[in-house]
C-alpha cells in the first residue's frame, strides 16, 4: 500500500472505530484511551436521552446546526451507525437532560475528530 494510501486508511479507520487507528500504528493506550471516552460521552448522550440530529434546510442558522449536529454525530463512527440501525429517534424536546445529552451526543463525534487527527499525524510522522 502506497504511503498515501496506508494514511488514509489509518484515518478512516480512526473514524469508524475511534481508537481503531491508534491499534494499527502500535498505540494501543492511546487507542483504549479514545475509544473509552468517545464511547462514555456517547452512551452518557443515550442515557440523558438526547437527540439525534437529521440534516435539515431552512435559514441559515437553521441548516448550520442541523447539518452541524448530524456532522457531529456521525463523526462518532460506528456508535452512530449502531445507534440508528436499532431505530433509536428520541424526540428533540425541552429539558436540561435532553439538551446535555444531545451536546454529549455531538461531543463524542468532535472528541473522535481529535482522535483522528492525533492518528494522521503518527502516521506522518509529525508526533511521536
Amino acid at each position: 500500500m502506497s504511503p498515501c494510501g496506508r494514511k488514509l486508511g489509518v484515518v478512516a479507520v480512526a473514524w469508524f472505530i475511534p481508537g481503531g487507528g491508534h491499534l494499527l500504528l502500535k498505540r494501543p493506550g492511546r487507542g483504549a484511551i479514545i475509544l473509552g471516552c468517545v464511547a462514555a460521552m456517547f452512551l452518557l448522550g443515550l442515557m440523558m436521552r438526547g437527540a439525534l440530529f437529521n440534516p435539515m434546510g431552512g435559514d441559515l442558522l437553521t441548516t448550520v446546526i442541523y447539518y452541524g449536529g448530524w456532522l457531529g454525530n456521525a463523526m462518532s463512527g460506528v456508535f452512530y451507525f449502531l445507534t440508528r440501525a436499532v431505530g433509536y429517534a428520541q424526540e428533540d424536546v425541552a429539558g436540561h437532560v435532553h439538551d446535555y445529552g444531545t451536546k454529549f451526543l455531538v461531543a463524542a463525534g468532535l472528541l473522535n475528530v481529535l482522535g483522528m487527527v492525533d492518528a494522521y499525524e503518527i502516521a506522518t510522522g509529525q508526533k511521536d
